[in-house]
């Protein structure tokens, strides 16, 4: 059987090398994963970009066919309303409760990934404090070590930031455009919502 073992070891080994910074960087990297994962499976469970506005017309006609995250905004946008204030209200209200939540999810995300490379800089400059440290000392072999010693932890911490950071930003536009979408699919919905009320009470 193929042992992947001494991989793993190695991998410890390169992240153990990078001293004390690569904790706080792994910390964030976690964080990160974590709130991008939340963020995700948010978009991903309310079928948004999936539901068509023919769909929505025919839902919001008779809620009752309605499934999934948007069938609760639909059913909740028209439960006991009696005019189009009421049903702008329960719009304002859905965009109160979701539009901040998830403008501050990504403003925390963004500060994470930001602070990855920075990490990786600090990361960076007592990497060379410890190789400047180690030529102070002479030219010995243990010298020789603690020089090397310095300089692999100066480039693995800059590199541990930036594979943090680089990915992360991409992540971020994505999340963002999620979120512009989902703003302008309530608009959307809103409009219908709307017109299907002006419809039933012209009739």
């Amino acid at each position: 059987m193929y042992d992947e073992k001494p991989y793993l070891d190695q991998a410890v080994e390169i992240l153990g090398s990078g001293g004390w910074i690569m904790i706080p960087l792994f910390v964030l990297g976690l964080i990160a994963f974590y709130v991008a994962a939340r963020l995700w499976v948010f978009f991903l469970r309310g079928h948004f970009r999936k539901t068509s506005m023919e769909e929505c017309e025919s839902w919001v006609k008779d809620s009752t066919n309605a499934t999934g995250q948007v069938g609760e905004i639909i059913r909740y946008s028209q439960d006991g309303v009696e005019s189009l204030n009421d049903i702008q209200n329960r719009f304002a209200e859905i965009r109160t409760a979701e539009m901040p939540r998830l403008n501050q999810n990504i403003t925390f995300l963004t500060i994470v990934v930001n602070t990855a490379p920075l990490m990786g800089l600090l990361g960076t400059v007592l990497g060379m404090l410890t190789t400047f440290y180690g030529i102070s000392l002479g030219g010995s072999e243990s010298t020789t070590n603690i020089v090397a010693s310095g300089i692999h932890e100066a480039l693995i911490t800059t590199q541990m930031g930036l594979c943090l950071a680089i990915p992360g930003y991409f992540v971020i536009y994505y999340l963002r455009q999620k979120v512009i979408d989902y703003e302008g699919f309530l608009v959307r919905l809103e409009s219908i919502t709307l017109q299907q009320f002006r419809n039933r009470v012209a009739s």
